[in-house]
């Protein structure tokens, strides 16, 4: 039996869709990483529910077929479990998305204000990718490299 068909007889396969995997962020201020998102990194609103004294409960942003969903810090039993990377110090995970023209995108989050934290380089294994920060400290990483290309 192939570790396909053993996962498959444990765990019901994810369903088919655009992508199974979605990001999820929390921001101190979202309407303004909302704003800076798609200023930045070229992230379109698919939907933004706004909730209570301006706060996001929910937001989609797309980027080609990727997505991440985004909304306000709340003091929820779901919003305690997370914490945002200036009060952490830090992150324990980033966001990769890939990009068609890296120099380009670079240029265009730079001039928007993100944070560089890696120039743009060449990878040995293929692509070429730049790492920074949004205004609150998550980190992006954009690159050409695609894992599910052949290799």
């Amino acid at each position: 039996m192939t570790d396909t068909i053993e996962r498959e007889a444990i765990m019901p396969v994810a369903k088919t869709t655009t992508a199974t995997v979605i990001p999820a962020l929390q921001y101190q201020d979202a309407p303004a990483a909302i704003d800076f998102l798609c200023r930045a990194f070229g992230f379109e609103k698919k939907a933004v529910y706004e909730g209570e004294g301006g706060s996001i409960a929910h937001a989609e942003l797309i980027l080609g077929n990727g997505m991440v969903m985004l909304g306000s810090a709340k003091d929820t039993e779901y919003g305690k479990l997370l914490v945002r990377p200036r009060v952490a110090g830090g992150v324990t995970m980033s966001v990769y998305a890939i990009v068609e023209d890296v120099d380009a995108h670079f240029a265009r989050a730079k001039a928007a204000g993100a944070e560089i934290t890696r120039e743009p380089v060449t990878q040995d294994y293929g692509g070429r990718d730049y790492t920074c920060k949004d205004p609150e400290g998550h980190v992006w990483t954009f690159g050409s490299y695609d894992p599910w290309a052949p290799h």
